[in-house]
């Protein structure tokens, strides 16, 4: 199995991965409960196993079951799908995203999200020419 398939997440997995890193861990019977339209148990239990071997949780015994908990920080697993986002829907072009976010939200953004934005342009650029 390649790097990049290890990384890579089905829509289900980021669903169980979401509840796990809104509950710090739980139990494949607390994920299988908080699933949208849930699989079957069994089902849960072997995604968690997928998950498990490629990387993106680990297992603690309690009171005779396994309670599974995110192995990364929610902060790294967002860049790396960021970044796997960019380079597969965008051909690794920042600027291609970015227009693309803001033609999705611009209709909603507030004005003060956008100075927010603005100011963090400014920050790369100035960080661009320091370098």
């Amino acid at each position: 199995m390649s790097k990049e398939r290890h990384r890579t997440l089905s829509r289900r997995e980021r669903q169980m991965m979401d509840i796990l890193y809104q509950r710090g861990r739980a139990s494949a019977a607390e994920i299988h409960q908080a699933l949208p339209d849930p699989p079957s148990y069994s089902a849960v239990r072997a995604k968690l196993r997928v998950l498990e071997e490629k990387g993106h949780v680990r297992h603690e015994e309690e009171s005779l079951h396994y309670v599974y908990l995110p192995t990364l920080p929610r902060e790294t697993a967002r860049r790396s799908a960021l970044r796997h986002m960019v380079s597969t829907f965008f051909d690794g072009s920042v600027e291609q995203t970015v227009a693309a976010l803001l033609d999705l939200s611009a209709a909603r953004l507030a004005k003060d999200d956008l100075d927010r934005i603005s100011v963090l342009i400014e920050e790369a650029k100035n960080e661009g020419e320091s370098k």
